[in-house]
């Protein structure tokens, strides 16, 4: 298994994806025979992303702006593990800003399915993420259905 993280060049934003990111790492380890705590994990992904140590990253990653898309937007991220970029088509405030419903369209369709055998593509997907782009649906696997990292901004 290989760490799984944003895109290329992404890095954890959030206070909550560099914790998400430090438990994957965690894991990834494990399964290689190698054991670290959760915060050996939480320093090393501070390290990953630039700063001296997990406090310092916290310091600097809760003055990170709150996750916001709209429509026109180019965005990247994972759909059911699968990387992806896209456009947003349409974006709906929920639960009083804490949550979106999204509507994508992919560049390229994604499979959905991970058996060799068998595949089905989507293209356009509605999604439900929260106020750092991450869904609260996860895969049976404990990763989230969809992780959405902007890209670029339709206005400028």
């Amino acid at each position: 298994m290989s760490l799984q993280s944003p895109l290329p060049g992404e890095m954890p934003r959030t206070i909550a994806q560099a914790k998400q990111r430090a438990k994957i790492m965690r894991k990834d380890l494990f399964s290689r025979g190698i054991k670290i705590s959760y915060s050996q994990a939480l320093e090393r992904v501070a390290a990953e992303i630039g700063y001296r140590d997990w406090n310092t990253a916290v310091a600097r990653l809760s003055n990170e702006p709150p996750f916001r898309i709209q429509v026109g937007d180019t965005v990247s991220g994972t759909y059911l593990k699968q990387p992806f970029t896209g456009q947003v088509l349409a974006v709906r405030e929920i639960g009083g800003g804490s949550h979106f419903e999204v509507t994508l369209h992919f560049d390229e369709p994604v499979d959905v399915v991970s058996f060799d055998s068998f595949s089905a593509f989507r293209q356009r997907v509605n999604v439900t993420v929260d106020d750092t782009g991450v869904s609260p649906s996860k895969t049976s696997d404990g990763e989230p259905h969809m992780v959405i990292w902007p890209l670029a901004s339709a206005v400028a």
